[in-house]
């Protein structure tokens, strides 16, 4: 028993010391040189082992002129490990630290691409692609004339069809299940808040659906109007029109 003690202690000094050799070693290094290593490790792709010279950079010397720069490949690094909490933190520090850095554009850029790349199966909870939403409309807004506010358009834009067929699986849930009210509450949603997506013409159609069950008829041609319209040759009208008995 004595003899594995001091095996467990021998070990954990031998940790111990390494772990403090390594320590003093980054100790030394200029934040050139600890910048110039975190950049051969990131061409390695061993972005955790790149993490710890760009964060030593940014404890030991917060006023270099590297600074920036490693916090921007430290949010970076962790991006591509898809640590995604850890990037964000990292960013927002960035932004918060250094707005007036050339690069502010790409953290922001960066910063909705975790939100992006978390998004979910639309059965499932949709905080990160509201959370991306957000990011790309704040870099949109800021930056309108960025080279990554073209991009960001795009996602966006698939964001915002994301969301709406959310809301969409969700009405057809509820309509399926005879809650009629709930199913015209979300598809609501998409005819008043994505009425760019690709679900406008069938949350349209739902709308008429869901009033024709109910036996209001006044609004069930008031959205096949709506969809006369705008939609005179898709299948949803033709749908509509089939419930509501003539053209409006």
């Amino acid at each position: 028993m004595r003899l594995i003690l001091l095996i467990i202690v021998f070990a954990f000094l031998s940790i111990s010391c390494s772990k403090k050799k390594e320590v003093d070693k980054l100790a030394n290094f200029t934040p050139e040189q600890l910048y110039s290593d975190g950049m051969k490790n990131m061409k390695k792709a061993s972005y955790l082992e790149a993490i710890k010279y760009f964060e030593r950079i940014g404890q030991e010397y917060p006023y270099s002129s590297l600074a920036a720069k490693a916090q921007l490949m430290e949010s970076y690094a962790y991006y591509k490990r898809t640590k995604f909490e850890y990037a964000i933190a990292a960013l927002n520090d960035y932004i918060g630290l250094y707005p007036g850095e050339k690069d502010i554009e790409y953290a922001y850029y960066l910063k909705a691409l975790c939100y992006y790349d978390q998004i979910p199966n639309v059965r499932l909870d949709q905080l990160a692609t509201r959370e991306a939403k957000e990011a790309f409309t704040e870099l949109v807004n800021r930056y309108p004339d960025s080279k990554y506010a073209r991009d960001a358009r795009f996602k966006l834009n698939l964001v915002l069809d994301h969301l709406s067929g959310k809301e969409m699986s969700v009405g057809r849930f509820y309509l399926k299940n005879g809650e009629i009210i709930s199913a015209i509450n979300r598809f609501r949603v998409v005819v008043d808040q994505y009425q760019t997506t690709s679900q406008i013409e069938e949350a349209l159609y739902r709308m008429v659906e869901c009033y024709h069950i109910l036996g209001v008829e006044k609004e069930a041609t008031k959205y096949a109007a709506v969809l006369a319209n705008n939609y005179p040759e898709g299948k949803w009208y033709k749908y509509a029109y089939n419930l509501v008995g003539k053209k409006k």
